[in-house]
């Protein structure tokens, strides 16, 4: 496919393994920050990441992801790339299509297959259209003319950029494109010194809650560990396979990952990786897996094979919290869904995606329901910010 700038053309091509990009060509675009070594802002959109979900089996043949990754080229230089995939269902998008796709199999049309720019099984915004400095506006309009294309000259139903930011999303609307607002629930550091700064910042009640739910998890009769880099051990992949096997069956139905993942992630990942675990009497009972990126930390998955009062609280959203506090992270994003969240210092975020839908009387039809639905998430994030656990107008309390 071959786009026309004012001045050169652009040509953009599809590649079904991201090993024929190449890991230089790729980060160049995915993570120029992270060049002299430093952390990358997103740590699911680099090279390492993506290839380890392809060379895992957890993407490819038989998954219903199939990679598709984009690329813009000018004059033999890749400008830009994005991870395109050809979708045969909706599952691990996290952002729920299913109503469509039923809407438009009942007038007789395929719904599948679709093409989904996206990180497969993650739920955390991050720049999807991945453009080299200094071509962030071409290279992002080639991106979105070539998927299109490609949708619409392969009788495709739609194409789906999930989790992108609110930049790419007002850009893609500008582009044709339409624009979804979700919601998630993240935690943000106000420059707290340690974890007593942050319950400082708390309503009398709420500090008391969490100061309890916190006790009640460390005295499960055992010790909790965070474990990132070198610390890792292949035995603790073993350990929390099993977690994420059980979370997965309960709901999912199978679990996304295949266990090769893990053994990947500990050769290439693991300083990506903060993974909080729970042992008792020596044996792992629950842990938590988040990846830590430049300016926050990513929540992903909790799994155990022993219940706890309170465990999941500390290790997935407390510990995340403490994490971030030592580590001077902006925010910790503790991944789809939860108001449970809200009582426990993360308040409610926009999150963002753009659709394009080929049919036009469908598209007609999605574009209203994404209006009423956008209405609805800003009143929801309007209430539920106001029923926030922080302490209002600075009015100290008492213990």
């Amino acid at each position: 496919m071959n786009r026309e700038s004012p001045s050169r053309t652009i040509s953009v091509t599809t590649h079904p393994t991201i090993a024929g990009i190449g890991r230089e060509t790729w980060d160049a675009c995915a993570c120029p920050e992270a060049a002299d070594g430093g952390r990358p802002h997103d740590p699911f959109t680099t090279y390492r990441f993506l290839s380890a979900l392809e060379d895992s089996g957890s993407v490819g043949s038989g998954t219903g992801w199939d990679p598709l990754y984009l690329t813009a080229e000018v004059d033999g230089e890749v400008i830009a790339c994005a991870p395109l995939y050809a979708k045969g269902h909706s599952q691990g998008e996290y952002i729920f299509d299913h109503s469509w796709a039923h809407a438009l199999e009942r007038a007789g049309r395929p719904y599948y297959p679709k093409l989904q720019i996206a990180v497969p099984f993650t739920p955390a915004t991050g720049r999807r259209f991945l453009t080299k400095p200094g071509h962030e506006t071409v290279g992002a309009s080639a991106l979105v003319q070539g998927a299109v294309q490609l949708a619409s000259e392969n009788e495709l139903s739609s194409l789906h950029i999930t989790f992108c930011t609110e930049g790419e999303a007002i850009a893609g609307e500008k582009m044709g494109l339409m624009r979804r607002v979700t919601q998630q629930f993240h935690w943000h550091n106000r420059g707290y010194a340690d974890f007593d700064a942050f319950l400082a910042d708390l309503s009398s009640r709420k500090r008391k809650t969490i100061r309890k739910e916190r006790r009640t998890a460390q005295d499960f009769g055992g010790e909790i560990e965070v474990l990132t880099g070198d610390a890792l051990r292949p035995e603790h992949w073993d350990a929390f396979w099993r977690f994420y096997q059980d979370t997965g069956a309960r709901k999912w139905g199978s679990p996304y990952l295949t266990r090769a993942f893990f053994d990947i992630a500990q050769e290439v990942l693991r300083d990506d990786i903060a993974l909080v675990m729970a042992h008792r009497d020596g044996h792992y009972v629950a842990g938590a897996l988040n990846f830590i990126g430049r300016e926050a930390l990513y929540g992903r998955y909790w799994g155990c094979t022993e219940h706890h009062a309170c465990l999941h609280f500390e290790a997935c959203y407390y510990q995340a919290i403490q994490f971030a506090i030592e580590q001077g992270l902006d925010r910790v994003e503790a991944g789809a869904q939860g108001e449970h969240k809200l009582a426990r210092g993360y308040l409610p975020a926009e999150t963002h995606s753009l659709h394009w839908v080929a049919e036009e009387g469908f598209a007609e039809a999605v574009a209203r329901y994404l209006e009423a639905e956008r209405r609805a998430v800003d009143e929801d994030i309007e209430i539920l910010t106001s029923y926030g656990p922080f302490r209002k107008a600075n009015v100290e309390e008492q213990e």
